[in-house]
């Protein structure tokens, strides 16, 4: 696994545009496995290094993507039901994807005891962010509130990735760069979900204070 992280990196370095932008994080916010960690901090990287995006773009590009992801699995799961998602799950290709019959349910117990705000929450819970999609087309939940909350979910998410992009940018030189991501990604996945953690914290108590 470690060393396809490492070509993914490489070949992102190499190759990223706000196109591609949208189209990997689409899949990695599918039932597709793929690491967002290989996309957007190398974009952010990369626009620190040369210039050529943008920061705001780069996260506007990158939580399209996750949305267009998102719907996907909305979509597909609203249209065929519990019984042939689970059947899915089951098979050998939901298991070549990296999904099974419990990560399912475990999502679905996810957004059963936590409703709709789990959308936004659920975006930066491994094993439950590309998946969170999936009980909420089962539940036929409002498609308005489900785009609200997804947005905001994948784009805090997205803005801490840039944000570890761009602190990269400073401190170590390319190759370094993809020598981390590829070593140390699980480690980077749970930093940056600690930082999200953190600001839904803060954001909740300011609500609340309010």
């Amino acid at each position: 696994m470690e060393e396809i992280i490492l070509n993914l990196t490489n070949g992102a370095l190499d190759n990223l545009n706000y196109g591609w932008i949208i189209l990997f994080m689409a899949i990695e916010s599918s039932f597709i496995p793929f690491p967002s960690e290989v996309v957007m901090i190398p974009a952010a990287y990369m626009a620190s290094e040369t210039g050529e995006m943008s920061f705001p773009m780069i996260i506007l590009c990158g939580t399209l993507g996750a949305l267009i992801g998102a719907m996907i699995n909305y979509f597909l799961a609203y249209s065929l039901g519990r019984p042939i998602v689970y059947a899915f799950a089951n098979s050998r290709f939901g298991h070549m994807c990296l999904i099974d019959a419990e990560k399912v349910e475990k999502a679905e117990k996810y957004f059963d005891e936590r409703g709709a705000i789990s959308t936004l929450i659920g975006r930066m819970i491994p094993a439950i962010r590309q998946l969170i999609s999936i009980p909420a087309g089962l539940a036929k939940m409002n498609l308005v509130p489900f785009i609200l909350y997804t947005c905001i979910g994948a784009g805090i998410w997205n803005c801490i990735l840039v944000g570890i992009g761009y602190v990269f940018h400073s401190t170590m030189p390319k190759q370094e760069l993809i020598d981390t991501i590829a070593h140390y990604s699980h480690i980077i996945g749970a930093a940056a979900i600690v930082i999200a953690i953190a600001i839904i914290a803060y954001l909740v108590y300011k609500g609340l204070k309010k």
